[in-house]
């Protein structure tokens, strides 16, 4: 988007993931648990956000990416190692945000009708990377900085 619409859209989002933030922090006043958090943020991320086909968690167990709770069609259980958006995540331990996921090397096809992705890291309280949050849209390059920005807020908020 381009001009003044894109920018009224933009801000159409950064608002609705205040809102999103401040429904979680609420809801987490209840529980520190881990996969409670995890499973309440799938759910409102899943419901709230514009076009988000898969919306879930990939956690490191044992060396590998083991699926954790998730909003959508159903995952792949355990991701190849290092390879694939969300191992690209974890190994750099940065936000990728893929616009078109059939041109990523490697790119995993849990489900074909994803077009695009974005995969926030999940650190644990020593900042140690322990997984990842996948947000996958059926739109091609659905995702943005403001996506990034509102994803890390929330993931932010998991193990703290």
């Amino acid at each position: 988007m381009h001009g003044a619409e894109g920018t009224v859209d933009a801000k159409r989002k950064q608002e609705r993931y205040g809102r999103v933030a401040e429904q979680l922090r609420e809801l987490f006043v209840s529980t520190t648990d881990p996969s409670a958090r995890m499973a309440t943020a799938a759910a409102l991320l899943h419901a709230k956000m514009d076009d988000f086909f898969w919306t879930g968690w990939y956690l490191l167990r044992d060396g590998e990416l083991t699926v954790g709770p998730y909003q959508g069609s159903l995952a792949c259980l355990v991701l190849p190692a290092h390879q694939g958006v969300c191992w690209a995540g974890l190994d750099r331990g940065e936000p990728v945000i893929v616009p078109d996921v059939h041109a990523f090397p490697g790119h995993i096809a849990c489900d074909s009708r994803s077009r695009s992705e974005i995969v926030i890291p999940l650190r644990d309280a020593s900042g140690t990377v322990i997984g990842v949050l996948d947000v996958d849209s059926e739109r091609p390059a659905h995702f943005d900085e403001v996506d990034r920005e509102g994803l890390e807020a929330v993931v932010a908020m998991i193990c703290s």
